[in-house]
């Protein structure tokens, strides 16, 4: 369970996040959605660590994670982040070995478990047969597997994501969130997601939360968030929301006929 709790946070003296809370189930996936500037990657930093909070407490079943070191932190939650990186020159293996560093002794001599949970990421990932290939000769889609795989060797029970598909095309993109909804079925995993596709929310986030100036502005199942009355006041721009024809969750057109067009200038 990760719960965030009455989180708020400022960056040279301005508030990016105010009086932040969510609560992210075992087996569940939320998705943070809003506009650019809403403080979305902000969230996922200041879980992960990297930023400290000014008022707020971050627990994961139960235990504050303002008290541990990185280190400790790390055996708690793992990262993908949006942009890839990796070492050019690794190996894909060498790459996704990287997730167990936190488990690591002074002398970071590696154990057999660290090497059994690297190979079950690998093949989770489909990543198996490219073990031996640098990371640098590889496809973006193949990259965001690798850091999926590191961020599943980690073997954390929370796993954040901030905007891991931006950059890929729409078949890595499918791929790539289709395992990430079958490994949190499968190893009960608590997902926090920050996205910019609203249509990737709605279809594979069990919770969403709109986040807006830093602000939960709605929180809750696809349905109740995604409609045309919120995101339209939230998006600035004409938007419908019709279910999806096979699933049913919410699929968001923008009103082209309505759209206001931008002149040249």
């Amino acid at each position: 369970m990760l719960d965030i709790q009455n989180l708020s946070v400022a960056y040279n003296g301005h508030d990016i996040l105010g009086e932040i809370t969510l609560r992210v189930s075992p087996g569940s996936i939320m998705a943070v959605i809003g506009p650019n500037g809403a403080g979305k990657t902000t969230l996922i930093r200041t879980i992960s660590g990297v930023l400290a909070p000014r008022q707020g407490k971050i627990f994961v079943d139960g235990i504050d994670l303002s008290g541990l070191t990185a280190a400790q932190r790390a055996r708690y939650l793992a990262v993908v982040p949006q942009a890839r990186q990796l070492p050019s020159a690794f190996t894909v293996q060498q790459s996704v070995l990287l997730g167990r560093t936190p488990y690591l002794g002074w002398l970071g001599r590696t154990k057999a478990i660290d090497h059994r949970l690297v190979e079950m990421a690998l093949e989770q990932t489909r990543l198996t047969a490219l073990s031996e290939r640098r990371v640098g000769e590889l496809s973006g889609g193949e990259q965001q597997r690798v850091l999926l795989a590191r961020a599943l060797a980690q073997d954390t029970p929370i796993l954040l994501l901030d905007e891991p598909t931006t950059h890929l095309d729409l078949e890595h993109q499918s791929n790539f969130f289709n395992l990430v909804h079958k490994l949190t079925v499968d190893k009960r995993l608590a997902v926090l997601l920050v996205l910019h596709d609203l249509n990737l929310a709605g279809l594979y986030a069990d919770l969403v939360a709109l986040l807006v100036d830093g602000h939960i502005h709605i929180s809750g199942t696809p349905q109740e968030v995604l409609t045309q009355s919120n995101l339209r006041a939230v998006y600035n721009v004409p938007i419908n929301v019709v279910p999806h024809p096979e699933y049913g969750t919410p699929l968001i057109l923008p009103d082209g006929k309505n759209a206001v067009e931008i002149s040249p200038s």
